[in-house]
């Protein structure tokens, strides 16, 4: 399956004060911020600042009693040797990466699917990243690899520093187990994307020097590049535009179908597309915001709003197949491949194929199912798989089209867990229900006596918001239980049931409820439960959050004192606005490498790349619903809030640090005293860069909500 996402992933620092907002020909001065000088990420006073926090933090959080138990269980499950080794298929080899407490930074490697099926399997490590960490004195994390079919001998690296975004990309070959020195494709530091050609040419998009990156930071241009030639002699294939969030390219050398599509990102969720023929272009007619895939001779059409095209009306959230050539010459009779209801959607990237099949996850009433598609004498024959039921279930075909014959042309594998159900990883077959269990992630806690149910709360204006809730053993509705509400309500990210060995031996073991919200501007039911909550209408997620809240209340699942909240990223911002506005809720509150400074959100960072979610702060009408809002612009003196813990990441190039360290020292001028603040100096937006750091930053979170929730 080909998909071309609507957003890469990429940074730009764009930063200087804001002191003036422009409305039609009058300048409008706003308030000065007193903390612009902690934008400055690596700079030695942001950083002074950052360190007292830490130390502060970390001297009254491992002071408490358990602490060093809990990050040593913690460890221990994130190091263990029997998690599920989950693989990429290439070729003649199952490849994985892998970390434990021997391979911190991590070991890239590979081995045969019969060898894979073995309790041990033996593997041939292909790089060992603690050792090239150790050899180049860099803090190296690994971000992937693109590998040239069919040999698969040539391989182009992604290495981060410190777990950022922007990457050092390096060709490699797995002949020499080296780096290639001399005429290999090698780009410095930056948010880059590369893919084969040939053995000889690539299509990158990068930083190549002024004028070359969008306003959010991304690269706008592709280039072809010769191998062997200076990179400033690449010739430029496609441009986008300042405005845009970014250009993109993708390469299909599947053989019989080769294509080569390349476009622009004109917001995160709508883009341009065009085949390049020669040296020319033709655009792909589709909906702006619908996701284009393709598979050999089939064209797919993933809808994020309604489209009316040949008398014809499609849903939101409907999947339509076509033939690729018709498609191009204008035919717009599609096949209705899936089309959502109130309650069932196809997952966020629930789409893989076989050779022959089509294969859908679907998110049932928020519970994962498995349907088969195939093309068979001139229709669709749509198969239900018998998978298990009702946790979250997971597909990728295993088809490589460069193998001639290929035995696992209509294999796939399936993975299943809930939230007291360890993942298992299955080998499947089309056409069929068997399945070899091939893995399968030991316990990391006992769970008898323990149970999920499924919840409905109703939100401010009567919507209808399912929540889950994770019962430890022995727990009664009582009002005194210790309860993590956890949400994200943003980018059509769905929150689904899944088996957390942290949460196991840290929070259920110990007494501690859990609760899932599946609130708006997720993707539980579709894009139009996404879209339902973005920009004006932004507000609708923080009221259903808040709604889920106020249900566990009245239920006496807990009470407002023994309830803690936590998210991060744009669940950050979520959590950070709700406990602005409805602090007599909460306990306590975790707001993990947030967005929280709103007024300049889309200055910093990847931040411009975000206005399709939320709006653009400059524009007046879209500032006055976001500013409602914006947790830095409204937080206040002299109001009682809960006691809360932010965390972030100083390599963060994704959501900025300044949101968190802002909003930490506004908060302490004003006088809140239950305030705390860890910034990992290492760790991207994950938080963290190896499995010690990350369980370090799990501990000290669960023992600020022991601290500030448990049964006094």
């Amino acid at each position: 399956m080909r998909y071309l996402p609507s957003v890469a992933i990429r940074l730009f620092l764009c930063m200087g004060a804001a002191t003036s907002l422009s409305i039609g020909a009058q300048t409008v001065p706003t308030s000065v911020d007193p903390y612009l000088w902690l934008e400055d990420v690596q700079g030695d006073r942001a950083l002074a600042w950052a360190r007292e926090r830490n130390a502060q933090s970390q001297s009254a959080l491992e002071a408490l009693p358990g602490f060093a138990q809990t990050r040593a269980k913690l460890l221990e499950v994130l190091d263990n040797r029997d998690q599920i080794p989950y693989i990429t298929r290439r070729g003649e080899h199952v490849w994985n990466f892998w970390k434990d407490a021997t391979n911190k930074r991590g070991l890239w490697r590979r081995t045969t699917l019969a060898e894979y099926r073995k309790p041990q399997p033996q593997w041939e490590t292909l790089l060992d990243l603690d050792a090239l960490a150790k050899n180049e004195n860099e803090n190296w994390v690994w971000a992937g690899a693109n590998c040239l079919a069919p040999a698969y001998t040539h391989c182009l690296v992604s290495l981060s520093r410190g777990g950022a975004d922007a990457t050092v990309l390096r060709e490699f070959d797995l002949a020499t187990h080296a780096f290639v020195v001399n005429d290999g494709f090698t780009l410095p530091e930056a948010k880059s994307q590369m893919d084969w050609v040939d053995a000889n040419t690539v299509l990158i998009s990068t930083d190549f020097g002024p004028g070359s990156m969008t306003k959010s930071g991304y690269a706008r241009i592709v280039k072809q590049w010769k191998r062997g030639t200076p990179l400033a002699d690449a010739r430029t294939v496609f441009e986008g535009r300042e405005a845009d969030v970014s250009a993109f390219a993708q390469v299909d050398r599947t053989p019989g179908y080769e294509r080569v599509v390349v476009g622009r990102s004109t917001d995160f969720f709508n883009s341009e597309q065009f085949l390049v023929q020669g040296k020319a272009l033709k655009r792909l007619d589709k909906p702006s915001d619908a996701n284009l895939m393709w598979q050999r001779d089939w064209a797919f059409l993933q809808l994020r709003s309604d489209y009316t095209v040949g008398g014809t009306t499609y849903k939101a959230g409907a999947l339509l197949g076509i033939k690729f050539d018709a498609w191009l010459k204008g035919d717009r009779h599609f096949d209705v491949l899936f089309e959502p209801t109130a309650t069932r959607s196809i997952a966020r990237g629930g789409i893989s194929m076989t050779r022959d099949h089509l294969l859908l996850s679907i998110l049932d009433n928020v519970a994962g199912r498995v349907e088969e598609l195939s093309y068979q004498k001139g229709q669709w024959a749509r198969r239900a798989v018998d998978a298990p039921f009702p946790g979250t279930l997971s597909v990728g075909g295993l088809h490589d089209p460069f193998v001639k014959n290929d035995p696992l042309a209509n294999s796939y594998m399936l993975n299943y867990a809930d939230f007291m159900t360890p993942d298992s990883l299955y080998l499947g077959q089309a056409d069929s229900d068997k399945r070899e269990l091939l893995k399968s992630r030991p316990r990391f806690y006992d769970a008898d006596g323990m149970r999920a149910e499924q919840q409905f709360a109703t939100s401010k204006d009567g919507t209808e918001i399912p929540y889950f809730v994770v019962w430890p053993k022995g727990a009664k509705a009582d009002g005194s239980n210790p309860t993590i509400l956890y949400g994200y309500g943003g980018y059509q990210i769905s929150e689904l049931p899944r088996y957390s060995g942290e949460y196991g031996v840290a929070w259920h073991a110990k007494g501690g409820v859990l609760v899932v919200a599946n609130i708006r501007g997720g993707g539980e039911f579709g894009p139009t439960w996404h879209t339902s909550a973005t920009k004006a209408n932004k507000q609708r997620s923080y009221d259903d959050f808040a709604a889920v809240a106020e249900d566990l209340i009245a239920r006496k699942i807990t009470s407002p004192k023994h309830l803690g909240i936590f998210g991060g990223s744009n669940g950050g911002l979520l959590v950070g606005a709700v406990m602005v506005q409805r602090p007599e809720l909460f306990g306590a509150v975790v707001c993990a490498v947030p967005l929280l400074d709103m007024r300049r959100y889309h200055m910093l960072l990847a931040g411009n790349s975000w206005m399709a979610e939320y709006g653009d702060p400059d524009i007046a009408e879209e500032w006055a619903w976001i500013s409602k809002y914006s947790p830095y612009q409204n937080v206040k003196a002299g109001v009682h809030y809960p006691k809360v813990l932010f965390t972030t990441s100083t390599r963060d190039d994704r959501v900025h640090p300044a949101h968190a360290r802002k909003m930490v020292a506004r908060m302490l001028e004003q006088g809140h005293k239950d305030v705390l603040y860890y910034e990992n100096m290492e760790g991207g937006h994950g938080g963290a860069a190896d499995n010690s750091q990350r369980a370090q930053l799990q501990a000290l979170r669960f023992a600020f909500l022991w601290d500030a929730l448990g049964r006094q």
